[in-house]
Order: structure tokens, then C-alpha cells, then sequence
């Protein structure tokens, strides 16, 4: 099932799309803003299932047939736009799917609605050749774009749409939908609660990892070792996790959360608040020979290699750097 309800946080998205929709003032453009896997598709999917929904509520009725089409993906009049080139959505992408194809009425709807994720992927061609759509578009047309980076988008695109910002998700609600939909144990929700940090996707994306005793394994024994290894070892070890279908930047957070644990017992001495509670033995540790500084330079430096390998920089250089300053303080 899929409506405004099953949307997780969010409520200012949802009171704003579903007054729209109330209002009957609907935009011909939106943008939906927020970081990978926090569910701007899953948005996107209901605000167009309730447009097309043939009983007109503020809820798709999910019974009729263009919502039964729509939860199978086969609705006529929602369409999603796919990029031929991946990393980038070409200009010959946006004519052949959306300039070439808003003036044909809508199949079966009171609405023709365009779905482009990964829009800050549009070439400036793209996004030129968009905005004329956007600058007259048809009665009927609804164009949504999701996007990880609202900057990669030209001003005038944004002058021309409702910006929506996704905020994170409170722990607590992330913690509940975890242990109540997922039926993950409380110990293991903690971790990727503090994982998610207010991402339901990423929370969501580490609990079903059928690989996640294995990675945090992976993780801890890197802390334990990770003085004693060569540079070629510690690289090994965390290309490794390409088998365990997690970005290298998401192995990074569950170290970070490990270094977090570390300030926070050398700061209260409590084990009560710690994420890896059971690694106590090894966190006291390093709690000891490590100053505060220490440990907020491996954090900073745990972003900062995180950003690099966005920036395609060198995967060797970037861990080198990062295990040099986690040797010197952690």
C-alpha cells in the first residue's frame, strides 16, 4: 500500500502537496530536494498516483484502475524519464521524452505527469531545453524533479517551480519505523538510526543488509588493527566492501559512529549512551590515549575523505590521508 500516510516525516512536503491538491492549485512544476535514498521518489509516486486517482481525494484511493496502474508502475499518463548515458540526462533524452511528447493530450488522466530523478544529471542543453517546456507547458502538465543538488539547476528552472526541501527524519520516528515496519532488534536499529542520520532510505538500506554483521565486523576489526596494518592492507580492507553492496562512503559513517562512541565515553565515561556498547573494552582504549582534538580531527577527516571520493579523487591518495591522521590521533 502506498499513500500520504507511508510517507515518514516530511510533513511540511505532505501538508503542502496534499493542500494543493484540496485547492485544486496545482503547479505545473515542483522540485523535490534531499540527499540520496531519503525518498523523494516515494513522494513523487504518490503525490502522481493521488493526481490520477479517478475518486479525487487528498489520498490515492489505491483501489481504481489508474491507481492499480500506477502502484504496477503501468500508468500511461506518469512518466518516468530515462537517461541513455548514465552520470547524465542529455539533451536528446529531455526532446525525445518530454518537449516531443507534452502536446500528445493525456491517455487516460486529468493530468500528464513527468517524473525526472537525478535532475541535477541534466546537461545545461537539458535543462535549456526543458525550460521551454516550463516557460508555456500545456494545461495538463505536471513536471516533478528530484534532485540531490538543487545548485546544479539554473536559476531561471527554479524561478519556474515550488521548491520542496527534505528534512531529516527524527531519530525516534526512524528508530520506530525500523522496529515496527522492519522488524529489526533495537540493538541493531541504534546503530542504523545512527547510521541514517534522519535518511529513512539509508536507515532502511543498512537493516536489510543481509551483509550487516559482516560489514560492522569488517569495520571493528579495522579499528582494532588498523595502527599495526600496512597502507596496502587498510586499502584491501575497505575495498572489500564493494561485496557487501555498501558505498565505501557509508563504511566510512559506521566508522565516524565508532569515533562519535569514543568522544562521547571520553567525555561521561557512560556506557549506557554508546552505539557499539559491546566494543566497550577497545572504546575505552582509545578514549584514554586519544585527545578531543584527536578524535575531531578523525571525524573531520572521515568527511573529508568522503567528499574526495565524491570529487573522484584518487581512492588510494584519499585513504592514505585519512588512515595517516586516524594513526597520528586515533
Amino acid at each position: 500500500m502506498a499513500d500520504f500516510q507511508d510517507i515518514i516525516g516530511q510533513e511540511q512536503i505532505k501538508e503542502h502537496l496534499q493542500n494543493a491538491v484540496a485547492a485544486k492549485k496545482i503547479s505545473h512544476a515542483y522540485i523535490i530536494n534531499g540527499e540520496k535514498s531519503s525518498g523523494k521518489e516515494f513522494i513523487a509516486k504518490i503525490f502522481a498516483m493521488t493526481l490520477q486517482c479517478e475518486k479525487g481525494g487528498i489520498n490515492p484511493c489505491q483501489e481504481c484502475h489508474s491507481c492499480k496502474q500506477a502502484l504496477s508502475g503501468n500508468q500511461p499518463d506518469i512518466i518516468r524519464v530515462m537517461h541513455e548515458k548514465p552520470g547524465t540526462i542529455s539533451v536528446d533524452d529531455i526532446r525525445a521524452q518530454v518537449n516531443n511528447d507534452v502536446e500528445i493530450k493525456p491517455y487516460s488522466s486529468p493530468y500528464k505527469i513527468y517524473i525526472i530523478n537525478e535532475a541535477e544529471k541534466m546537461t545545461p542543453q537539458a535543462q535549456n531545453a526543458i525550460l521551454k517546456t516550463l516557460e508555456e507547458p500545456p494545461e495538463y502538465v505536471v513536471i516533478l524533479l528530484l534532485t540531490t543538488n538543487v545548485n546544479a539547476l539554473l536559476p531561471t528552472i527554479l524561478s519556474r517551480c515550488v521548491l520542496l526541501n527534505m528534512k531529516p527524519v527524527a531519530d525516534e520516528q526512524v528508530r520506530k519505523f525500523l522496529m515496527e515496519q522492519e522488524k529489526v532488534p533495537d540493538y541493531k536499529a541504534d546503530v542504523c538510526v545512527a547510521f541514517a542520520r534522519g535518511n529513512i532510505g539509508k536507515a532502511k538500506l543498512l537493516a536489510s543488509s543481509e551483509d550487516f554483521e559482516n560489514v560492522k565486523a569488517e569495520a571493528l576489526s579495522l579499528l582494532r588493527y588498523v595502527q599495526d596494518m600496512e597502507l596496502h592492507e587498510i586499502v584491501a580492507a575497505i575495498k572489500k566492501i564493494g561485496d557487501y553492496k555498501l558505498e565505501v562512503s557509508d563504511y566510512l559513517d559506521i566508522i565516524a559512529i565508532w569515533y562519535r562512541d569514543v568522544l562521547l565515553f571520553k567525555a561521561t565515561s557512560d556506557v549506557n549512551h554508546l552505539i557499539f556498547k559491546e566494543e566497550i573494552s577497545n572504546i575505552r582504549k582509545v578514549a584514554q590515549r586519544s585527545s578531543y582534538e584527536g578524535i575531531e580531527e578523525v571525524i573531520e577527516a572521515l568527511e573529508k575523505a568522503k567528499r574526495r571520493l565524491d570529487a573522484n579523487v584518487n581512492f588510494e591518495l584519499t585513504m592514505e590521508l585519512l588512515m595517516m591522521t586516524i594513526r597520528e590521533n586515533g
